[in-house]
């Protein structure tokens, strides 16, 4: 029996435990645990997803659907009370209820809500007061749990309850807005304006958001109470010194008629916030309250004072505000205003992101010459030149160094201050690194500049500044120009000599010298300048110069010198121009020479102007000393043909039948090859087709030139009957 009893009580013990689980869930309406817990349905994998044998419409499902439809669910009988006793145990059991509903979940303030709103419903003040200060108690941070305690007793009329209340909640949670909001409406619908201001002063301690404020003004003005309220408005401002709060109390004076006032409320933020606030807002609003004043004045000074003022970035709004105000009551002439002071806030823009951008420094610099000032303009030229380039490379200084140069030419032309021009060019030229690289152009126009102040001394000590920092050609030429203005002839000899010790390879120094002693007639030592400089080693343009000097001789009618200076030219090249050139020295005249060499245009042809038979055979002879080096190499195919179609244009005009003939035969005949591409390396990449030139010597050199003329021949007589 013992053991049988052992083995029954773990199931007692089970079912008592269960037991007392049920009657633990009553508080959750009589519901277990386990029916309250949310059943999923069991994925199952499909076995078989073929079709049934028997299909089911969806008339059947409906119908089955109906069928097995369980009857609804009806909420029990209300339960009918007859008299007091039975009252009173109904009461005592939903008490019970309650309490052992609020002793678990405690902290539900729901569960507490509705145990007061029951005692309530039960007309048992007393005990619905009590538990909502049990319900404080438990939360007194609850804002649910204050305004529901309060609204209780305003519904009951207890004023004095409901003041406790609110007073208490307003005390221990000061920044809970609806709060307040209620407290101040009940104190306002029971008449009690007082206490309502009352409350407003307390609440303003803490100093509440705009919309506080707001409140207190609009009671205030309820009660046409208005100087309370600008009172309240000068404490706001001081509280919320923001723009919105100062735009109120503007617009509150304005509402009144008080425009003066509203004026001085403007122009006292304007003060107050200063520059660092957002004021975009504060001079919108300012502008169009002085629109709506009709002072037009007023408010383009403000518009104004606000684009010289704010930040650039946050302008565009009150741009476009402007440009409408000026197009309503402004002229061309303040439109045009509107539209520079926008494109001078687009060029700050960008030059502060880059201030280095000198083409954006030049457009603003030729905006600011068109509308602005005399001191603007310097003002602007001082920052746009301060802005150095970041390494001392000439690339980087080529637009920078054109700053200085149109701020000394507005200064010369526009403001007239000769002084300051100078100053000018004194620190441009004091700041450039001359060591380094320098500006020949700002040398020039500097000297220039003195020049046009008929300071003669100046311009030279410019200029000689320049040579010895400096020496560049165009400062020589400019230097020597002005020299040969002026008749000073020594001075250009002794710049020359200068120019040519620094520049000893410029065949242009050399030519420009020599042409001036040429021009003066000084035969000599003009012969001299030219034997100087074919001596020199290293010359940039010895064509040049060969060339006017042999064209010197031939002015002189010197044609031995000439002849000779052609073979002295040949001994250093043997261009094909050069022999083109000696040739046709050997067959004109030399009077004709000289004609063409001055005119550069041909004269008519006359008895006097025939060669005679010993020019000819002169020129023929070089020609075939041409000819004769030209085919001695065997790169220089091209020159040779060139040498030879102007032979032969020569023998058509000069030579006999039989030397045309003779011409005829050298002439090569040009043919289409092939040939490798190479590239860097080496390696073949391609090949292309080139004209080579077969001359009539090269006959046994070449294997294959009787099929080659064979080829030649027969396209030729194709083309022929083709045609």
């Amino acid at each position: 029996l013992l053991q049988k009893r052992r083995r029954e009580r773990p199931q007692s013990d089970q079912k008592q435990s269960r037991a007392a689980m049920a009657t633990a869930d009553d508080g959750l309406g009589g519901a277990s645990r386990r029916d309250l817990q949310v059943k999923l349905p069991t994925a199952r994998s499909v076995k078989s997803k073929q079709a049934a044998d028997r299909q089911i419409t969806a008339e059947q499902l409906i119908r089955e659907a109906k069928d097995r439809r369980e009857d609804e669910h009806r909420p029990p009988a209300r339960q009918k009370i007859v008299d007091q006793e039975e009252l009173n145990e109904y009461r005592l059991v939903k008490r019970r209820e309650f309490e052992d509903l609020v002793r678990k979940v405690r902290w539900n303030i729901n569960a507490w809500a509705k145990y007061a709103q029951w005692e309530e419903s039960q007309k048992d003040l007393a005990r619905a007061r009590s538990v909502w200060e049990r319900s404080l108690e438990v939360s007194h941070r609850s804002v649910t749990t204050w305004l529901k305690y309060a609204e209780m007793e305003m519904r009951h009329k207890n004023i004095n309850h409901a003041r406790n209340v609110w007073d208490r909640a307003c005390t221990l949670l000061p920044r809970i807005d609806q709060l307040w909001y209620k407290y101040i409406h009940m104190e306002e619908m029971v008449g009690n304006i007082a206490g309502a201001r009352q409350v407003f002063e307390r609440w303003m301690k803490w100093e509440p958001d705009h919309q506080g404020w707001r409140a207190y003004i609009r009671m205030e003005l309820r009660y046409n109470e208005v100087d309370r309220a600008r009172q309240i408005y000068e404490r706001y401002v001081r509280c919320h010194p923001t723009v919105k709060a100062w735009v109120n109390y503007a617009k509150f004076e304005g509402k009144l008629g008080e425009t003066s006032n509203a004026r001085s409320v403007y122009e006292t933020a304007v003060k107050e916030l200063g520059l660092e606030a957002n004021t975009i807002e504060l001079f919108q609003k300012f502008a169009k309250f002085e629109e709506f004043c009709k002072e037009t004045e007023r408010a383009r000074a403000i518009y104004k004072y606000a684009l010289d003022n704010v930040s650039k970035k946050e302008a565009e709004e009150l741009y476009k505000e402007y440009i409408q105000f000026e197009k309503k009551y402004g002229d061309k002439e303040e439109i045009e205003d509107v539209i520079t002071r926008k494109k001078r806030f687009q060029y700050e823009e960008d030059l502060k992101s880059n201030p280095t951008n000198y083409d954006t420094w030049f457009d603003y610099l030729r905006l600011e010459e068109s509308y602005g000032t005399h001191s603007s303009i310097r003002e602007l030229y001082e920052r746009a030149i301060s802005n150095v380039p970041p390494a001392q490379e000439k690339s980087f200084w080529k637009r920078y160094i054109y700053l200085w140069i149109n701020y000394a030419l507005y200064e010369e032309l526009e403001a007239e201050d000769v002084d300051r021009t100078r100053e000018v060019y004194r620190q441009c030229l004091k700041f450039i690194p001359h060591k380094t690289f320098s500006f020949s152009k700002l040398w020039i126009l500097a000297a220039q500049f003195e020049i046009r102040q008929k300071n003669l001394k100046g311009a030279r000590k410019i200029y000689g500044m320049a040579i010895g920092m400096a020496p560049k050609k165009k400062i020589f030429d400019s230097y020597i120009e002005m020299e040969m203005q002026l008749g000073n002839v020594d001075r250009c000899r002794v710049l020359y000599g200068k120019y040519l010790e620094i520049c000893p390879s410029s065949c242009d120094a050399w030519c420009n010298f020599a042409e001036l002693e040429k021009n003066l007639g000084e035969v000599e030592r003009t012969r001299a300048i030219f034997e100087l400089a074919v001596q020199q080693i290293m010359l940039d343009k010895p064509e040049l110069l060969w060339k006017m000097y042999i064209d010197f001789e031939i002015s002189e009618g010197e044609r031995e010198h000439a002849r000779e200076l052609y073979d002295r030219l040949l001994e250093r090249t043997k261009h094909v121009k050069v022999w083109i050139s000696f040739a046709r020295f050997e067959s004109m005249p030399l009077h004709k020479l000289a004609l063409e060499n001055q005119s550069e245009n041909e004269t008519q042809q006359g008895e006097d102007d025939a060669p005679t038979y010993d020019m000819v055979q002169k020129a023929r002879e070089i020609y075939k000393r041409g000819y004769r080096h030209f085919r001695d190499s065997l790169d220089m195919k091209e020159e040779c043909v060139i040498l030879l179609e102007s032979w032969k244009k020569f023998e058509s005009e000069f030579g006999t039948a039989d030397s045309q003939k003779e011409i005829e035969e050298k002439m090569p005949r040009q043919v289409k090859r092939r040939r490798a591409i190479r590239d860097e390396m080496g390696e073949d990449i391609g090949m292309e087709e080139y004209y080579d030139y077969i001359f009539p010597d090269e006959a046994g050199a070449a294997p294959n030139l009787k099929l080659l003329q064979a080829a030649y021949k027969w396209k030729k007589q194709k083309i022929s009957e083709d045609g």
